[in-house]
């Protein structure tokens, strides 16, 4: 038997993983609980099979890039930049108050200030790994919300890089070991040498890579092939991010992450977001199963009160922090909560952070241990956290459409619908404006067909409000959402979105509200067309269905015109019938 440490590694990190995610879902919990309970089942500190944590530490860091990437695919340098006034102040803010509180709790605990001052920094930052997921869970990565809670932790992770860097020839004033204080010069030399290296870095990619990775993704995408398509974007997404670090030592994550801002200038950044997705969520979860085993159990015993202030102080302050900021710039009361509930965690930058802290002689054992039981337990509450924030969001229906609708930026608020322009009556109502329902809503508009659109992502409301097409931004599951689209007066409701699973609960939601309403839903196979005419929808349409139908109604008309050639290509013209040369057809 050859040594297998990396098949060992994915094998029982992914199998377990897949088992106690699903116990977690089976009791409601979130699947992230059920990974890192498979982190732990797996880590030194528990008896039974022990995985190789170093192999296990890299793999996470490919699932961090994975992440990152898909993150810039959705946000463009224009959203963190619409968004400016608010994330930089509010994450300078906040790194200050949770940094001040951990150098509080170490004072308490005897530590030397260097030790509470990284202890306090580890502590501000939170994860974009759990935030993201929690967005992309409920579709606001699009909303400005999404936007807000995203550029917020992007300018942590880029004070982070500025931390990683500096902290080295800060070790020894900072009461670390002095020989790895005096590696890189001093403190000025080493910041300039950084910002040098990080504005090259920015400079480069939006000189060259802005043009050079739209142009291979879509050279690649010419050629056909769906295998090197899926490859091209893996190599962009990868290869940046390591040449990043290798050339310019900036973190893995911020490579990865220009890289997908960048491929966001081209139009198959969608297909590259699809492709990316299943590796993406396969190297997400292993990043999770390795911080479950960084943690020790008996820490929990040894240590409860320090794990309880460190834990509020993640939990509370950081929370705190984005409320006040969001509130402060009169952010609608929806993007307060989220923004807060999103901040109540920590993640990848403070294990980093952490590590680097111990290795130079900063933080002990000890505090380490701290940071990552209350991490866990701050990873594990956070999803609770937002489903409470959910549970709140459905009891104030009006009031979070509201602020939906609010949350479109003001440079689009020439283009908000006109509530008088929305059809009454005897109207179609359109769920859905991708691919199909785009062309749906476009070719009954030109017809002159009353019709409102209902769609959860803001940049199809906007486009297609510049049609003039009267859109409502929401989910169409929403009761009020319905309402403000008139669904007891609608002639038809049409479903195009591509998800069967989510298209039912819509449809009986339709269905009984307006018993008598048409309703046309799309599927993909028999299962989903069972499933959804189940739910109460009259007709539904099947892609391959449609695509089969028509290719054989042409069967005859191709057949017929194959004969009328045939026949014209053997019947004799006036010349061949003088004697002349046939001539050519």
């Amino acid at each position: 038997m050859h040594h297998t440490p990396l098949i060992a590694m994915l094998v029982g990190g992914i199998c377990l993983a897949f088992v106690f995610g699903m116990l977690a879902q089976r009791l409601r919990l979130s699947p992230l609980f059920g990974y890192l309970v498979a982190g732990v089942v797996v880590g030194p500190f528990t008896p039974g099979f022990v995985a190789d944590s170093a192999i296990a530490q890299q793999l996470s860091e490919i699932g961090v890039i994975l992440l990152m990437f898909g993150v810039g695919l959705h946000f463009s340098i224009g959203d963190l930049w619409a968004v400016r006034k608010i994330v930089v102040p509010g994450a300078l803010f906040q790194v200050l108050v949770a940094t001040s509180l951990g150098m509080l709790l170490g004072w308490f605990m005897d530590w030397s200030w260097g030790s509470g001052l990284i202890f306090g920094v580890c502590l501000s930052v939170a994860s974009t790994v759990v935030l993201m997921r929690a967005l992309e869970e409920r579709r606001l990565l699009e909303t400005q919300r999404g936007r807000i809670a995203i550029g917020w932790l992007i300018v942590e992770d880029l004070l982070m890089v500025l931390v990683l860097v500096m902290l080295p020839p800060l070790a020894g004033v900072l009461g670390g070991d002095a020989a790895d204080a005096g590696a890189r010069g001093s403190l000025l030399s080493a910041l300039g040498w950084t910002l040098g290296k990080v504005t090259v870095f920015i400079v480069l990619m939006l000189a060259i890579g802005r043009r050079v990775i739209p142009w291979a993704l879509e050279r690649t995408a010419s050629i056909g092939s769906r295998e090197l398509f899926t490859l091209a974007v893996l190599a962009i997404a990868l290869g940046v991010a390591y040449v990043s670090a290798a050339i310019f030592e900036v973190s893995f994550a911020l490579g990865a992450f220009l890289a997908g801002v960048m491929l966001n200038e081209s139009k198959l950044s969608h297909a590259a977001a699809n492709d990316s997705l299943p590796m993406r969520d396969a190297f997400a979860v292993l990043f999770f199963v390795s911080v479950g085993m960084l943690f020790d159990p008996h820490i929990l015993l040894e240590q409860p009160l320090a794990i309880l202030a460190t834990f509020l102080i993640i939990v509370l302050g950081n929370s705190f922090c984005g409320f006040i900021v969001t509130r402060i710039f009169r952010q609608p009361k929806q993007t307060q909560l989220t923004l807060a509930t999103g901040l109540a965690q920590i993640g990848e930058f403070s294990f980093i952070l952490a590590a680097l802290g111990v290795s130079l002689g900063l933080l002990s054992p000890d505090a380490r241990n701290l940071i990552l039981a209350a991490a866990l337990l701050s990873i594990i509450v956070n999803p609770m956290l937002f489903v409470l924030l959910d549970r709140w969001s459905a009891a104030h229906g009006p009031e979070i459409h509201a602020a939906a609708e609010r949350s479109l930026d003001s440079r689009e608020d020439d283009i908000l619908p006109d509530r008088a322009a929305i059809p009454t009556a005897n109207h179609i109502i359109l769920v859905g404006y991708g691919q199909v329902g785009s062309r749906v809503a476009r070719a009954l508009h030109e017809h002159g067909m009353p019709l409102v659109l209902i769609d959860s992502d803001r940049d199809h409301c906007i486009d297609a409000r510049k049609l003039g097409i009267p859109c409502i931004f929401g989910n169409a599951v929403s009761t009020e959402v319905l309402s403000d689209a008139h669904l007891g007066s609608a002639r038809a409701l049409l479903v195009a979105i591509s998800q069967a699973l989510e298209a039912g609960p819509i449809i009986k939601l339709a269905r009984e509200a307006n018993p008598g309403l048409a309703i046309l839903a799309r599927a993909h196979s028999d299962e989903e067309v069972a499933y959804l005419h189940k739910a109460g929808a009259d007709a539904t349409i099947m892609g391959e269905s449609e695509i089969a139908r028509s290719m054989c109604d042409s069967v005859e008309s191709l057949v017929r015109l194959a004969q009328r050639l045939e026949a014209a290509n053997q019947l004799p013209t006036p010349g061949e019938a003088a004697g002349e040369s046939p001539q050519p057809v």
